[in-house]
């Protein structure tokens, strides 16, 4: 699903006559979000990627802005009266995931151009399986005895 940020607005305008940003749509900020918020406990060090990509997933969701790192909240065309908006979210996006990050992996990928770009940089660096590892680790299972019983004959 892709969402087209025209279609997010409320006919009517705030104060400085701009349009009104309905409070379901991913380009709303609410008062209490700020750049420093940390959406997860334990910042990323490079150990159980997946642990912690699934946690910043579920924190942005909440937050209404998994539209940002899945690419489906696109970035408007410069002249669009979203466009402006749509950077502040998606600024304020990839500070939550900078924040959740050791400093040196942030300082790795700290001139990425937008959140989705960021959220690729990461998974093209951490969300790899490591396929020896994987098997040396299956092989030693199955060589794991218990006296003259091997593991599947000791637990059956």
């Amino acid at each position: 699903m892709v969402i087209d940020q025209t279609e997010e607005l409320i006919p009517n305008t705030s104060k400085n006559d701009q349009p009104a940003i309905d409070i379901s749509s991913p380009l709303y900020i609410h008062p209490s979000d700020s750049p420093g918020v940390t959406l997860v406990l334990v910042s990323f060090d490079g150990i159980g990627y997946r642990s912690w990509k699934r946690s910043v997933l579920r924190a942005l969701s909440v937050k209404n802005k998994l539209w940002f790192v899945n690419g489906d909240c696109r970035k408007p065309p410069p002249n669009s009266p979203q466009f402006r908006q749509w950077e502040r979210c998606d600024d304020m996006v990839t500070s939550w995931i900078l924040n959740s990050l050791s400093k040196e992996i942030s300082d790795s990928v700290e001139y990425v151009s937008d959140s989705v770009e960021l959220w690729r940089k990461l998974e093209d660096r951490y969300d790899q399986t490591n396929g020896v590892k994987l098997y040396q680790i299956q092989k030693e299972i199955n060589d794991l005895v218990q006296g003259s019983l091997d593991i599947t004959a000791y637990y059956t």
